[in-house]
């Protein structure tokens, strides 16, 4: 579970919620079904309208599974550099088909590495393995950010939706103010519900959600040409250290992987 989104999501609704306790006896107020359905429904429908509906159920559910822990983290970066290494020294000792037989259980989990590997199994060279799979990158990183742009856009739809229901309510308000001129203000008070649910959705659920979405996409990039450096290194047959500091030029100083710590652990 990633625990810093998770008390994201209780802290924020917890603030709010907090507040209104703190002003008023009346909490009973903000609790409108109707303006959340007209939020809620409004946005969704205008949603499936924009998209196909298979990209927005995708998104709803990657929108879901930012409450899990990401794979790509920083410690992973240092483990792709030395793992690369050691292809490396694979390389040197039995050539391609050593690589390919030390790197059989890696390619099982990593589509985006099994493809890298044959790449520099099949022969091409440096260049060639580099081109590809940049190419495949920023296609996998377009493709799936589809899904942070639509939540995006859910996040600006929802204070529209909000507003809809404030005007609707005013409306039916104005329309019963000749017969009870006293139920005027607490109409007044369910009217402006749906903007607050609209504000609320957008800026503490949808726009959030997108952001991080975005975010860990990116870091899958980054991820994904470190190694793409590292294949085409292995396909140009450069020798280990030369690899490691040609991928650590792409890390945090503190990330560094190196060769003579690894050669002190194992002495």
């Amino acid at each position: 579970m990633s625990i810093a989104t998770i008390l994201g999501v209780i802290f924020g609704f917890g603030l709010f919620v907090g507040s209104i306790f703190l002003s008023t006896d009346n909490v009973f107020i903000f609790l409108n079904l109707p303006s959340f359905i007209m939020v809620m429904g409004g946005t969704l429908a205008a949603t499936f309208i924009s998209f196909e509906p298979r990209f927005v159920i995708h998104s709803l559910r990657t929108m879901a599974g930012i409450l899990l822990a990401h794979d790509v983290g920083r410690a992973i970066l240092t483990h792709e550099v030395g793992r690369v290494i050691r292809w490396g020294y694979v390389i040197q000792k039995g050539g391609l088909a050593g690589l390919e037989g030390d790197a059989a259980k890696a390619r099982k989990l990593d589509r985006f590495l099994s493809y890298g590997i044959d790449l520099v199994i099949t022969g091409y060279t440096g260049q060639e393995v580099r081109d590809i799979l940049a190419n495949t990158v920023e296609t996998t990183f377009n493709r799936n950010t589809v899904y942070s742009d639509i939540l995006r856009n859910m996040g600006s739809t929802a204070p529209a939706f909000g507003m809809i229901g404030t005007l609707v309510g005013l409306i039916i308000m104005l329309d019963k103010m000749g017969d009870d001129p006293s139920a005027l203000g607490p109409g007044m008070a369910v009217a402006l519900v749906t903007t607050l649910y609209g504000v609320l959705i957008a800026r503490l659920i949808f726009l959030p959600a997108a952001n991080k979405v975005q975010q860990r996409e990116e870091i899958v990039r980054f991820r994904n040409y470190l190694l793409a450096e590292g294949l085409a290194l292995l396909a140009e047959r450069k020798s280990p250290r030369y690899i490691q500091d040609k991928m650590n030029s792409y890390l945090d100083p503190a990330l560094h992987f190196s060769i003579d710590s690894m050669m002190r652990d194992k002495s």
